[in-house]
């Protein structure tokens, strides 16, 4: 996949939402009247894009009956051997960030929690980006042996 696009309420707050992350802007560009951009960190590419007059974000994360685009998810295994520990870090990161105005202090939607897909046993974490829409970060921590 080339990149994920998300459109933004204020490309100006995402971007410094995801250079907390550990994102990087690495082209600017107009797409029609709108501001836009690519990002790239942790092993993956996003395109903002500002809204001119933006909505209110959909509840993907907690609306049973949303339907659409549910999530990015990123790959922390080889990042980190904590999630609680990277994500806590984060909230710190963001905290410090909040007090000049940036950013609002790191939403979690979901602590880190292990979970157990196919054979692999996986420790999940969701945050909410800019404009509330859910990011998951997950690290494999096993592989299940067959019975």
């Amino acid at each position: 996949m080339h990149h994920a696009s998300i459109r933004t309420a204020n490309i100006h707050r995402a971007i410094a939402f995801y250079e907390l992350l550990g994102f990087q802007v690495y082209e600017r560009f107009t797409a029609g009247i709108t501001l836009a951009c690519w990002m790239e960190g942790l092993n993956g590419r996003i395109e903002l894009l500002q809204v001119p007059e933006p909505r209110p974000t959909a509840d993907a994360f907690t609306d049973e009956h949303y339907t659409g685009y549910y999530h990015l998810s990123f790959d922390l295994t080889d990042c980190t051997a904590d999630l609680l520990g990277w994500l806590e870090q984060l909230q710190a990161r963001f905290a410090q960030a909040a007090t000049t105005g940036q950013v609002d202090p790191l939403k979690v939607l979901l602590a880190p929690k292990q979970q157990i897909i196919g054979q692999k046993v996986y420790e999940v974490a969701f945050i909410a980006d800019a404009d509330g829409l859910p990011l998951e970060f997950l690290r494999m921590m096993a592989t299940l042996k067959n019975h």
